[in-house]
């Protein structure tokens, strides 16, 4: 008596058979992309978020050859401060409500609504926060994966130290150039 196998073959030995193995994005289009489909699956993402009144929350969602990708959560009035992503490039998505943009260290800021997309290379400054009175949700790709978060000092900082007494002159933690953890907007 012959088995399945015997008589059709090992499925797995047959390529035709399998499902196609998804290519990694290569392109900041690819990533874009990828962004707005995993933003489209909010039965996905929506029942793994939560927010924290201490600190932005935030969430590896999945990780890919050479990138990861995030989601973070942010209640009014949080912000990340004026950073940059060392090497990475990136793909911020505002998932749900809106958050303000500020790019560069003395930029002006603009909102970003459900659905607005910025994508970035190296280098690119920016400060991210919700000024509004709603929480919001945003998804961010990081390539190559995020191991930096180099802190800028802002232009108020700046000015608040210029104008301080001499005793209180020091720039302020939050804004001294240095290194953030891993997350960043």
């Amino acid at each position: 008596m012959n088995s399945d196998v015997q008589i059709a073959g090992d499925p797995l030995d047959i390529p035709h058979l399998l499902p196609p193995v998804p290519a990694h994005p290569s392109t900041v289009s690819a990533f874009a992309g990828l962004a707005r489909t995993i933003a489209a699956d909010r039965d996905g993402w929506a029942p793994l978020v939560r927010y924290d009144a201490t600190s932005r929350w935030y969430h590896r969602l999945r990780t890919g050859p050479g990138y990861e990708v995030w989601l973070l959560s942010w209640v009014p009035g949080q912000g990340s401060g004026a950073h940059d992503h060392g090497r990475s490039s990136g793909v911020l998505t505002v998932l749900q409500g809106e958050l303000t943009e500020r790019v560069g260290t003395r930029g002006v800021g603009h909102t970003l609504r459900a659905g607005a997309q910025r994508v970035f290379a190296p280098g690119y400054v920016h400060d991210v926060v919700n000024d509004s009175l709603e929480p919001a949700v945003s998804l961010h790709i990081y390539f190559p994966g995020l191991t930096e978060m180099p802190l800028h000092p802002t232009q108020s900082a700046e000015l608040s130290a210029a104008t301080a007494p001499a005793a209180a002159s020091s720039v302020p933690p939050a804004a001294a150039p240095g290194t953030l953890g891993v997350m960043g907007g």
